[in-house]
């Protein structure tokens, strides 16, 4: 058997990760097999500062094929070299993490027709954006060249049923994984820090983290939190920490400065996926309110860190992962009370966090990248 994953991106830690793990499994169940990840380009744009760290070793196989932005690959060029790779490595199965990559595509409906199988990756849901009839028409077509599906949770493998996938394709629908071992890691050795140097009556915190940016729902997140300030007591020893940067910051700070303790509000900047546990350490609770998030891969980090979550219903990872009164809250992004009483029941009982948190390392356990390769391994060879 011989594997050929396409991916966007050589700067995706999270992906690195699971493909180091997908090539340990199957060299585990099938040493004869031979796996091969192509990289179009080293990174997109709008990431190009989300580099790994110097130190991280990725044991996978894997080829970039522009040593430049993705964005400024075009489309024939694209296409070109996939197919140059294609040709080169001659692979039994072909796995594209793209569908709405016109490159991708015409790659997948060529290699179906060599009779190689065919496995797409997909993150989408329905609340990403407006779909159109026309475009869930193609993307019904093209899904319909598929032998099976990687789905990151439930959300998307609902998306992709209603598009006509049948269940039985949907071979693994738990695919949103982290490096849960260095996130871990680096939340113990930052925690372990804070108890040697904080004072006994530190402040609690809900923290976000992310881009600051209008998508997220940050305006509603802070009259909230405002709101609180004004009517419960308890919530001036309670903070909020904003980890991230975007077009949005400016306006933010000016509607945090304006409330009645703008001392309880931190923006700290962004910093690289690797540091984002040491703010995690000196918090509570993560709150995500996005308006539309295809996910959230932050509520994994949080839960592999024991944290309990507070997360909008439009994101992607919510149905999955959050256990309403269990581990944390969901609620509707456009109904600030709903919010409201989510961040009011920390505030009102601190002494929940703990077990909350414990339930959040619990349930994510079926999110550890291990299982989630060993699955998918599996689902190659029974191709």
């Amino acid at each position: 058997m011989r594997i050929l994953i396409i991916h966007n991106q050589l700067w995706a830690h999270y992906k690195s990760r699971l493909f180091s793990e997908i090539h340990h499994s199957l060299k585990e169940i099938s040493p004869g097999s031979d796996l091969l990840v192509v990289q179009i380009a080293l990174f997109e744009s709008s990431r190009s500062a989300m580099q790994d760290q110097g130190d991280f070793q990725y044991s996978y196989p894997y080829k970039v094929l522009f040593e430049r932005s993705l964005d400024q690959v075009g489309f024939q060029e694209r296409f070109r070299s996939l197919l140059k790779a294609f040709h080169e490595f001659k692979p039994t199965v072909l796995n594209i993490t793209g569908y709405f990559d016109w490159a991708q595509v015409l790659l997948m409906v060529y290699a179906k027709r060599k009779g190689v199988k065919i496995v797409i990756s997909s993150e989408s849901s329905s609340a990403d954006s407006i779909r159109s009839a026309i475009k869930e028409k193609i993307k019904s077509l093209i899904l319909s060249q598929a032998d099976a599906f990687f789905c990151f949770g439930k959300t998307s493998a609902d998306y992709l049923l209603g598009l006509g996938v049948q269940p039985a394709q949907i071979k693994v629908a738990n695919a949103a994984v982290v490096d849960e071992e260095v996130i871990l890691t680096n939340y113990q050795k930052a925690r372990e820090e804070i108890r040697k140097n904080e004072q006994p009556a530190a402040k609690r915190n809900f923290v976000f983290v992310g881009r600051l940016a209008p998508e997220k729902n940050l305006e509603m997140l802070i009259n909230a939190f405002v709101n609180l300030q004004n009517n419960l007591s308890e919530t001036q020893s309670w903070g909020l920490l904003f980890v991230g940067d975007g077009p949005s910051r400016e306006r933010l700070e000016k509607l945090a400065s304006k409330s009645q303790n703008p001392a309880n509000f931190f923006f700290e900047g962004g910093f690289p996926w690797y540091r984002v546990p040491e703010w995690l350490a000196k918090s509570d609770v993560l709150v995500l309110p996005s308006l539309s998030e295809p996910w959230g891969l932050v509520v994994n980090e949080a839960m592999v860190c024991g944290m309990p979550v507070v997360v909008s219903k439009n994101c992607g990872c919510a149905e999955d992962l959050v256990k309403n009164g269990k581990n944390g809250f969901s609620f509707d992004p456009k109904h600030q009370q709903e919010l409201e009483n989510s961040l009011r029941f920390f505030i009102e009982n601190p002494e929940k966090i703990v077990a909350m948190g414990q339930e959040s390392s619990a349930i994510i356990q079926g999110f550890q990248s291990k299982g989630v390769a060993m699955e998918m391994t599996k689902s190659y060879i029974s191709l």
